[in-house]
């Protein structure tokens, strides 16, 4: 597992000990950065389920303006520090190790809006899928910034809702075993 571009471009990351993490493959992120490219830069980014923090280390080296990680299994939340860490990032970055919805109470208690929510649970998690993509449509008006897009990773097999709340998907793409569904409010 690499960085793709930007600032830390070929610089290797690792991947939390174990198998309870299914880190998101460097083709696929390069596809998800390629769609996101105009929009990365100086943007405010949140990579939820982080896992290695892959997805958010991207954003930041293609010069987002921060990220917030977050992420509560111990392997992983060691796994992004440890790659941080290696990429002498030593800010423009939150890591919340409590889990996805204690960072998005936090954002949403204290009106932080972001221009680009990732997220990735297990694929078996379809619950992880609903509750996090319904508490993001339901409060759409603090948490996303105008224009903003909410893109989850999942299983090709496993296809989510075309709308949460006022997240309604306006494009979904498809690669190996893996989709990206692109939300926008609408």
């Amino acid at each position: 597992m690499r960085v793709i571009a930007g600032e830390y471009r070929s610089r290797a990351l690792q991947a939390p000990k174990g198998m309870a993490t299914r880190p998101t493959s460097d083709r696929l992120r390069e596809t998800l950065f390629n769609v996101l490219s105009l929009r990365v830069e100086g943007a405010r980014f949140v990579d939820l389920y982080a896992g290695s923090g892959a997805v958010g280390i991207e954003a930041l080296s293609r010069g987002a303006e921060f990220c917030w990680f977050a992420e509560k299994a111990p392997a992983a939340v060691s796994a992004i520090r440890a790659n941080l860490q290696s990429l002498k990032i030593s800010g423009g970055f939150a890591v919340e190790e409590r889990g996805v919805r204690r960072l998005l109470e936090t954002l949403l208690s204290k009106g932080r809006s972001a221009e680009i929510v990732f997220l990735d649970p297990p694929y078996e998690a379809a619950e992880e899928y609903a509750s996090t993509l319904g508490f993001l449509g339901l409060n759409h008006r603090v948490m996303l910034s105008d224009g903003a897009v909410v893109v989850a990773e999942h299983a090709k097999k496993q296809p989510l809702e075309e709308r949460y709340g006022a997240l309604q998907r306006g494009r979904v793409l498809q690669q190996g075993d893996a989709a990206l569904s692109f939300y926008g409010v609408g």
